[in-house]
């Protein structure tokens, strides 16, 4: 990211922040909520592991946001989060080789298969439930609920496809916050989906790179 990007976003934070703080229709949860993810998504990005302890401080607001906003599902999903988020700050320090760093990898088959159940059934439990407990948005809800947990799975694994599960699950977010009225977390998922996509491209390049080292590698071993 470009320095005038950086500016640009601090500006934009700090006029987000004096606002909720003078009591406008800007809450500062959601603020906070608002620059920690996107904070998260770009430091995700650039395979940065503070990501992990900023995702989690970002679950955290996110729990107090949705509490009020009644999406009860989005609310207990910020606690699936941060276990997940605890967990994949340790698979990234010590997931790979001999306990070293863990390097980004490709889903398999038999992942797939089970996801795709997995997905199929909690959906339809979920939303089930949600309109038992008349959570105002159920299938939505339900759909983003499960698949960012499914993604934040495959995060925690390094693995690519994370980012295609992600770009599905904020587009979805973003009809579901602009119905509950919170046009701020609606614009801080349509960054997440520009971010998700630069991801996707970015992890790409450096997974092609690693497979070129490892297929030199043995093409030069004795």
């Amino acid at each position: 990211m470009r320095k005038s990007a950086y500016v640009l976003l601090s500006i934009a934070g700090a006029a987000l922040t004096y606002l909720s703080w003078r009591k406008h229709s800007v809450s500062l949860t959601e603020t906070l909520g608002f620059l920690s993810g996107a904070a998260c998504v770009w430091l995700i990005v650039k395979e940065n592991i503070w990501n992990w302890p900023v995702g989690i401080a970002n679950n955290i607001f996110f729990v107090i946001l949705f509490w009020r906003a009644r999406l009860f599902a989005d609310m207990g999903l910020q606690f699936v989060y941060i276990v997940l988020g605890f967990l994949g700050w340790y698979r990234w320090l010590y997931g790979g080789k001999e306990k070293g760093e863990l390097p980004i990898s490709r889903i398999g088959a038999t992942t797939v298969l089970y996801l795709a159940i997995f997905i199929a059934a909690s959906v339809t439990g979920l939303t089930l439930y949600l309109r038992s407990v008349h959570d105002t948005a159920p299938f939505l809800d339900a759909c983003t609920s499960i698949l960012s947990i499914c993604a934040q799975y495959l995060l925690t694994k390094k693995i690519i496809e994370n980012w295609w599960l992600w770009i599905v699950t904020d587009a979805l977010s973003i009809g579901l916050y602009l119905y509950k009225e919170l046009e701020l977390t609606a614009l801080l998922y349509g960054i997440f989906l520009a971010m998700c996509i630069t991801g996707l491209v970015q992890w790409k390049r450096t997974l092609r790179s690693l497979v070129s080292n490892e297929v030199l590698g043995e093409l030069s071993a004795p």
